[in-house]
């Protein structure tokens, strides 16, 4: 047999795997590939990354989807699905399309209530009966060029999704080009390639239609429309059994699309501090500043129990907070695994933001290591607090990011901890803090500063540091403390006396 009569009876077999129900061997999945779902998200990822989907999750279009009674973000993605017709293994970009025998439409749903338990690899999330609906019609890939094809999708009759592979980070024939030199692609796999922005949160009795085409071909070939109706299903999770639902508003906001889109406020305005109130900052002790804040009737703002993890450093940031609860065996499994509460900090941390954490005074576990302290400086973060562990301490500490902490410890998070949220108060070291305000750190210790006063005891600390500094020379000089520290008014006056001749 020759290898066009090879590829013949692979295409032949391939389309047979298609007809009426997909049956493929095995379903890839792209996490992000789609330039408008980078910009939506906020990272747009250097390499693609894939997730695999159960066969059992492959529907028609025309079938029902359901969403278990209790949850709320059951999301639709349109996407352009792969279909493999010959076998490929090892096989390069140029060679890559050769090895495709049809496209079609495909809705990779997603139950974002199971998502934070997933760790990426979305079994449980997406991999649910009828969460892969392919079809309705196959387009010859012999036929279209792959960078041309158009996909849409329609939440009940309006247009939701209108993008091209064009647009797409990754080439497809990147994509399976690169899944060839990890295992061998076989006739009848699906590729399913990435979602672009637009995809939101469907609810029951709606219905959701996807539509790929390739618009500039001959005879303008499409897969016709992928129709999927939403229904409410049973929701007997068995927390005896493993990880039950459970939602935050990062996962609605990612879900829905946007923070408006699901009814979310807007986050509070952390303004960055202006370069030369952080100079300031960056010059005024700790101690200086605690003292100011004395004066206007602020005590309560020292974040005791924490020390730099190397001596020297100074800590001038905004506050994105992080909170952990103490641990408990059945909310860890809900919240301690996959994308959780604390991964979600230190990807989001934004430059200039000192990450605080709230574990209590606890100290017998690791509330971060070396791998989050890295990721920490990768988003330029002006540092972090903390008033439990570290993890990895001597490694941390040649990390370049100013870290405050009780101290290392060896053990990881869930010995103790939960992460439960994130950007909300949290109470670090005996002291509240919120997002936005203002950390300041030194060999002193760290202190909590409200953003509308920074600028006041900033200027209030450097003008005492002026002054005990004249105070320091007196006292050298062999003059007696009594009168002179603090001043009375014959030292007050001399000491504006010295201050009006510097000024001249």
């Amino acid at each position: 047999m020759t290898l066009e009569e090879s590829a013949v009876i692979d295409r032949q077999r391939a389309k047979h795997l298609v007809a009426g129900i997909f049956t493929p061997g095995k379903i890839i999945a792209v996490h992000l590939s789609y330039e408008s779902r980078a910009t939506q998200r906020g990272r747009r990822p250097a390499a693609p990354s894939y997730f695999l989907k159960p066969v059992s999750s492959v529907a028609s279009s025309g079938s029902t989807i359901e969403r278990p009674r209790g949850t709320e973000l059951l999301s639709y993605e349109g996407e352009v699905a792969l279909v493999i017709g010959a076998p490929a293994r090892n096989i390069s970009m140029d060679d890559a399309w050769s090895h495709v025998a049809w496209v079609t439409a495909a809705n990779d749903w997603g139950l974002y209530d199971l998502r934070v338990n997933d760790k990426g690899s979305n079994v449980r999330n997406k991999g649910r009966d009828g969460y892969t609906p392919l079809g309705p019609q196959l387009i010859d890939a012999r036929r279209i060029d792959p960078a041309t094809l158009r996909i849409r999708t329609w939440q009940n009759g309006q247009l939701v999704q209108n993008d091209t592979t064009a647009a797409m980070i990754f080439p497809l024939a990147q994509l399976v080009a690169d899944l060839s030199q990890h295992f061998t692609l076989e006739t009848g796999d699906v590729i399913l390639t990435g979602t672009p922005a637009g995809s939101s949160v469907a609810q029951p009795g709606d219905v959701v239609e996807v539509e790929v085409d390739a618009p500039a071909a001959e005879g303008a070939p499409s897969s016709g429309r992928l129709v999927t109706q939403v229904v409410e299903g049973p929701g007997s999770f068995d927390p005896a059994l493993g990880s039950l639902p459970s939602v935050d508003d990062r996962q609605r906001e990612e879900a829905w699309g946007s923070r408006a889109a699901a009814g979310l406020p807007d986050q509070p305005a952390t303004s960055p501090l202006s370069p030369e109130l952080r100079a300031k900052l960056m010059e005024a002790p700790v101690a200086g500043l605690s003292q100011a804040l004395r004066k206007r009737g602020l005590d309560n703002v020292c974040i005791d129990g924490v020390h730099p993890i190397r001596p020297g450093i100074k800590l001038v940031g905004t506050a994105k907070t992080l909170r952990f609860v103490p641990n408990r065996e059945d909310l860890f499994r809900g919240h301690g695994g996959g994308y959780n509460a604390q991964k979600r900090a230190f990807d989001a941390v934004a430059p200039g933001e000192v990450i605080v954490i709230e574990a209590r005074g606890e100290r017998g576990s690791g509330t971060l290591g070396d791998v989050l302290a890295l990721r920490a400086k990768a988003r330029e973060a002006a540092g972090i607090v903390t008033d439990g562990g570290v993890r990895d301490f001597a490694t941390v500490a040649e990390i370049d990011i100013p870290v405050f902490s009780q101290g290392g410890h060896p053990a990881v998070l869930g010995r103790r901890h939960v992460p439960w949220e994130i950007d909300v108060a949290v109470a670090c070291g005996g002291a509240t803090v919120l997002p936005g305000d203002v950390i300041v750190g030194d060999d002193d210790g760290v202190i909590v500063i409200p953003a509308t006063l920074a600028e006041e005891v900033a200027d209030a600390a450097l003008a005492q540091e002026t002054e005990d500094a004249w105070v320091a020379e007196q006292v050298a000089a062999g003059h007696p403390v009594d009168g002179l520290f603090p001043m009375n008014a014959e030292w007050r006056a001399r000491y504006e006396e010295m201050r009006g001749s510097a000024k001249e």
